[in-house]
């Protein structure tokens, strides 16, 4: 290694002996011979060195600087069969940024990172073995780039950013670009969206070269332009560039109210869409109605430049005809803005207002005067009609009446007391009728009856004919002794200061003191009681106020009067399976009109289910029957009829309608299986218990005759207690005759099984209790053939309800009862519905019991419905063992007697 080492240091000797020989006649040889080559700084360049033959004739390769004698970089080839090319590279020159590639083609030398130092003549020098020496030059120039552009704006500052601006439209646009460095100078110049604008530029000081460019008035069209600072000084790289978009603020361009209705309706809201266009930012849309700004608007950025605005508002009648307006401006831009004005033609209604005419004293109109009052309308459309309303009816044109109307006025001539109330316009037009509010008509007048308000030609009213005598007197019902309170009711403007009574019986008339009335108001109340029938006639009242006295008096007719007799003869005189037809002939009605009331009354739970009246007669249709027996056999329970009749005294005996029921009451399966078999066994018991019994009778009386004539005593307590209950029963026999003398036809209940409650009927029960007791204990068996079976109650009728069909519900709380009393007219119970043939019944079902249930009105028992005991048809009707014992214990000889 160190024999190498100093082998190489000879020969590196040796050609710089030979290169201080052979420089000046080489130099001389090679000076036209020499290539310019640029570059980069920091960038690379590669200097060419052809080699023409092949490498096994290479001997080295050297590189040289300008003049000098020892080269930079070499490259031995001389051992490359036994290894590779040996490379060097000065370190004070290249060192590892220099590269020698001698396997490309040509052969090159490859320098990295340029310095500024680098830049000279460089001359490549091949040595051969056997040919002559390859000599190449190149004149590297290496190029300084300038630094980045600056722009700087009018005032000198640096533009940070990437904009340029913003601007308005027609400003002036000048800027200064700013270029420092660079060998060669380098050049300076403004581009416009790519396109070269100004490439005048010079060199303000030092290194420092400058390019001011002034673009005017810019316009829209400039919006978003890119103005570019180049700089550049070789073609090697790309120049170098500092660029800058173009801001603007514009105004707005349109702005348009988007499909605006041709008409408003008042109160209804809408939505309403104005839209702008062109203004950079998006521009800011207000609305104003006159000159009030409306708040409540949404506002939408449709694209770049597009807004959107809408207004949501509900338009009055106070707005028809103004103006809205909607504006866009760009608060960026003083002072411009665009706006559009809109009409509004708002619909609605008419508005009216009644006015009385204003030359009238509101309080001094008095009967005779003439009134008009006049209607104020405002609308859009116009109205088309107006009418007129006195205490809400129509009035119409009627000269007669002295009614007359005129464009938008009423006039009413010489007023009476009826012409008084509320009168009301109405106008309308295509949006509709308006009603304006009431005004009050007050029109004095003298006091008149209650029912001569409207004319005295009211039912029951206290008319009079042109003679002046009375039509019409108020009936009032009343007994002898009775104290009645006759109320007479007057209308009065003003009210009355004083009230008078007179009576008249045809025989005399006589006034009525003082303390037996008391007034009030309108309002007078007599307190009379009749005694005699001379006291039975007519009582006139009449009052005086400070416009007159009473021109015609009140009229009332004291009648004698009681309740209502029952109806008679009912009979059914067309029915089928939908409909029935019930017919009565009316009893006296008790001196005072009276209405005629059927029911239908549940015969399980004693309740009224539906009733309807008629106040003309006694005659009922019923219809859907089929429908209602369904539900009742449904219930298991039917239903009977009731008619009576009331009047203003009270109601009559109700009428049970015989031979009709509705429905059907089903004894429990149970109870029929136990009974059938009972029938079954009953009536061989029966027979061995009367061959038993008719032999111990003979018996026991034959023995009970032998002992009576051995023991008079005995006899004579016998006889005692047998006369005893022989003139019981002869008594029971005198007061069911009388009974049933009173009564007026079969069908009608008796007076005290209506009135007297369920107290009574226990009481008679009780007592028959006590007649089947006491007959076990007599003697005689005779006394018993006219007692009837006090165990078997008669079931004198059948409860059930009829069409119009109401529904009555019970009520187990006597508050509610008295309540539903007040509501539907004094009955005890409110209607349920009856509808397509349903009934909607509201009694829960009831089981079937032993016992016997009644059937109650107003808290009166009216009759016993029959116990589940019910018997077979005919000959199979069911025996009950408890009567057969009772008959036969009737016959029992008393212990004392034997």
């Amino acid at each position: 290694m160190k024999t190498d080492g100093f082998v190489r240091v000879l020969w590196w000797k040796l050609v710089l002996i030979i290169n201080l020989i052979d420089g000046k006649s080489m130099h001389e040889k090679d000076k036209h011979d020499v290539f310019s080559v640029e570059g980069v700084e920091g960038r690379s360049v590669e200097l060419h060195c052809p080699i023409t033959v092949p490498l096994s004739q290479v001997y080295m390769v050297l590189w040289f600087k300008d003049n000098a004698g020892i080269p930079l970089y070499s490259v031995d080839v001389r051992d490359k069969i036994s290894r590779q090319p040996a490379h060097w590279s000065a370190p004070e020159v290249f060192g590892s940024r220099a590269k020698f590639n001698i396997d490309k083609s040509p052969a090159s030398l490859l320098i990295k990172n340029l310095k500024r130092h680098d830049q000279g003549v460089y001359r490549c020098r091949i040595d051969f073995r056997t040919i002559q020496t390859q000599t190449y030059r190149y004149n590297l120039s290496v190029i300084v780039l300038p630094e980045q552009p600056v722009v700087l704006d009018r005032w000198g500052r640096h533009l940070n950013g990437t904009k340029l601006g913003p601007k308005e439209e027609g400003d002036d646009v000048v800027i200064t670009c700013r270029v420092s460095g660079g060998r060669p100078q380098p050049e300076v110049r403004w581009l416009i969206n790519g396109v070269i604008v100004d490439d005048q530029y010079e060199q303000n000081s030092g290194d420092v070269i400058e390019n001011r460019l002034l673009w005017p008035t810019i316009q829209r069209s400039d919006l978003n332009a890119i103005f570019t600072c180049q700089t550049m000084n070789t073609k090697l790289v790309e120049p170098k560039e500092t660029s800058y978009v173009l801001d603007m603020h514009l105004k707005p361009l349109t702005i348009k109210v988007i499909n605006p209705p041709a008409t408003l309706v008042a109160d209804k809201r809408y939505e309403i869409v104005c839209q702008s266009t062109g203004s950079r930012p998006n521009a800011i849309i207000t609305w104003y109605k006159g000159k009030r700004q409306m708040r409540r608007t949404r506002d939408e950025t449709v694209d770049h430049n597009t807004t959107t605005s809408t207004l949501s508002f509900a338009p009055t009648t106070e707005d028809d005809g103004k103006t809205l307006t909607c504006r866009a401006e760009n608060p960026n831009v003083n002072g411009l803005f665009l706006e559009t004005d809109w009409k509004m033609n708002v619909v609605y209604p008419p508005m009216v207002t009644i006015q009385l005419g204003p030359t009238l004293v509101v309080d001094d109109i008095k009967e005779g005067d003439d009134v008009y009052f006049e209607c104020h309308v405002r609308a859009n459309p116009d109205w088309k009609r107006l009418q007129w309303f006195h205490n809400d009816v129509l009035l119409q044109y009627n000269g007669s009446a002295r009614i007359i109307q005129s464009g938008q006025s009423l006039v009413l001539q010489k007023v009476t007391k009826q012409s008084a109330g509320y009168y009301a316009c109405s106008a309308i037009n295509a949006e509709g009728e308006t009603v304006s509010d009431q005004q009050h008509l007050r029109v004095k007048h003298v006091p008149v009856c209650a029912t001569e308000r409207h004319g005295g030609n009211a039912p029951g009213g206290n008319g009079t004919d042109p003679s002046g005598s009375n039509r019409n007197a108020i009936l009032i019902g009343a007994s002898r002794n009775e104290n009645v309170e006759i109320p007479c009711h007057i209308f009065a403007d003003p009210p009355a200061r004083s009230f008078h009574w007179r009576f008249n019986n045809s025989a005399e008339i006589l006034p009525v003191d003082a303390h037996r009335y008391t007034s009030q108001g309108n309002i007078s109340i007599l307190n009379y009681a009749p005694v005699t029938d001379q006291d039975f006639g007519t009582l006139t009242c009449w009052a005086v106020n400070e416009v007159g006295p009473q021109s015609q008096p009140c009229t009332f007719q004291l009648v004698l009067a009681d309740l209502p007799s029952p109806v008679s003869n009912c009979s059914l005189p067309n029915r089928t399976q939908q409909f029935a037809e019930i017919q009565c002939t009316p009893g006296y009605d008790g001196g005072l009109p009276q209405v005629f009331v059927l029911e239908l009354v549940s015969k399980r739970t004693g309740t009224r289910r539906f009733n309807f009246s008629n106040k003309n007669e006694p005659f009922f249709v019923l219809d859907r029957l089929e429908k209602l027996s369904a539900l009742m056999t449904l219930e298991n329970n039917s239903l009977s009829c009731v008619v009576y009749a009331i009047n203003q005294k009270g109601r009559s005996t109700p009428v049970l309608i015989q031979d009709f029921e509705i429905g059907r009451i089903q004894p429990y399966r149970a109870v029929t299986e136990r009974r059938a078999d009972a029938i079954e066994w009953l009536p061989i018991a029966v027979g061995i218990l009367l061959t038993v019994i008719i032999l111990a009778l003979s018996i026991s009386t034959k023995t009970y005759l032998n002992r009576c004539l051995a023991a008079g005593c005995c006899c004579r307590r016998c006889c005692a207690a047998s006369a005893k209950r022989n003139d019981a029963s002869a008594s029971d026999k005198s007061e069911q005759q009388q009974q049933h003398q009173q009564q007026q036809t079969k069908n009608v209940l008796l007076p005290d099984e209506y009135e007297c409650g369920a107290h009574c009927l226990k009481l008679k029960n009780v007592q028959m209790l006590r007649r089947h007791s006491s007959r076990k204990k007599n003697c005689s068996k005779d006394s018993n053939d006219d007692e009837p079976e006090p165990d078997v109650i008669p079931a004198q009728f059948n409860m059930v309800s009829c069409t119009p069909l109401i529904a009555t519900p019970q009520h187990t709380d006597a508050a509610a009862r008295d309540k539903d009393a007040h509501q539907y007219g004094g009955f005890t119970s409110p209607p349920a519905t009856y509808k397509m043939g349903t009934i909607v019944d509201h009694h829960p079902a009831v089981p079937q019991q032993d016992t016997a249930l009644e059937y109650r009105t107003h808290g009166s028992i009216v009759g016993i419905l029959p116990t589940a005991r019910t018997a077979a048809a005919g000959a199979a009707a069911e025996l009950d063992i408890n009567v057969i014992k009772d008959r036969l214990l009737t016959t029992r000889v008393p212990e004392s007697c034997v």
